[in-house]
């Protein structure tokens, strides 16, 4: 079933001549294309949209060749994935045509093309996710969104243990969106499968569990999330460890802007390096996260001690 929401007034993001540039482009009778994911959640949630990204029915090649006939740049970033990436008034906007899941292993998907927008849209992870809005500010919910973002839930589209079997990165991203989204204690049946399924972890590249973890540990407080991360046994498969989480709150009371390998080199207690060399971190991230941890150890066991490795090392 179908529910429908209105963004109004129209989000800045919405009505930018560069974005409405594309949709124009794109609106093609009986395959309008609609703004879909994060830029959507967070209108709704009075937020910044730090991307735009935008769906249609047309099939990449058909994408290509609308944009071009417009003027615009097009960039092929995976058109095996059905994305296109248009370039309009120098910024560049992702544009994916409607896709179903027809295999996956736990990292990887296999994808069909299709016209079907609740197809679609039920093959994303959350329901806060799942939303997409026309451009006239229409938004179409199919799996009660707008309900959870604005009660802070990030529940799981349909199944949460099928949705963690297509991707095991989900379970980061379960707590990275509780992190920034969440409101409350975690939804039951997503904190039970993402336990359950934790050893999916270990399958993932360093690349991809470092980018989840260094977006959740720049929530504005992610020490209640850590807390649960800790609880399900699945902190220790990211970092090797629990964490010192009351060292983590010391560093956000004196430094509630510190940046996320700050925040990650206060939860280590164990070897930096080697969390550097799981994470895949750069060559300069891992130093300085090794010589974070090595001045936090020492000199950071209380407020005073955050004090002055915010001295040595700045905020």
């Amino acid at each position: 079933m179908t529910t429908q929401h209105r963004l109004w007034p129209l989000p800045g993001w919405a009505t930018d001549p560069a974005a409405r540039a594309v949709i124009a482009a794109l609106s093609i009778p009986g395959f309008d294309p609609r703004f879909v994911g994060g830029c959507v959640r967070n209108a709704l949630l009075g937020l910044d949209a730090a991307d735009v990204d935008i769906a249609t029915p047309l099939r990449p090649e058909a994408v290509m060749v609308a944009l071009r006939n417009a003027g615009l740049g097009v960039i092929p970033t995976g058109l095996q994935h059905g994305t296109v990436t248009a370039r309009s008034g120098g910024r560049s906007f992702e544009v994916t045509t409607l896709r179903v899941d027809v295999e996956t292993d736990g990292r990887h998907a296999i994808v069909e093309f299709t016209a079907d927008w609740q197809a679609d849209a039920a093959r994303r992870d959350f329901t806060m996710n799942a939303l997409s809005a026309d451009p006239e500010g229409v938004v179409h919910d199919y799996f009660g969104g707008v309900a959870d973002a604005l009660a802070g839930r990030v529940r799981f589209v349909g199944d949460p243990a099928q949705r963690i079997a297509e991707d095991a990165l989900r379970i980061l991203r379960f707590f990275r969106f509780h992190a920034h989204y969440g409101q409350g204690e975690p939804d039951p049946p997503a904190l039970a499968a993402c336990t359950a399924a934790a050893a999916g972890l270990d399958r993932l590249s360093g690349e991809r569990v470092q980018a989840e973890l260094l977006k959740l540990l720049a929530a504005p407080d992610p020490v209640p999330v850590w807390r649960e991360m800790a609880a399900a046994d699945i902190a220790w498969r990211v970092i090797g460890e629990d964490g010192d989480i009351a060292r983590l709150q010391g560093l956000l009371r004196v430094a509630p802007d510190s940046d996320p390998l700050l925040r990650l080199a206060a939860l280590l207690r164990g070897d930096a390096a080697a969390v550097a060399a799981r994470l895949k971190l750069s060559n300069d991230e891992r130093d300085r996260l090794v010589g974070l941890r090595e001045s936090v150890l020492d000199n950071a066991p209380d407020e005073a001690g955050v004090r002055l490795l915010l001295y040595r090392h700045g905020r």
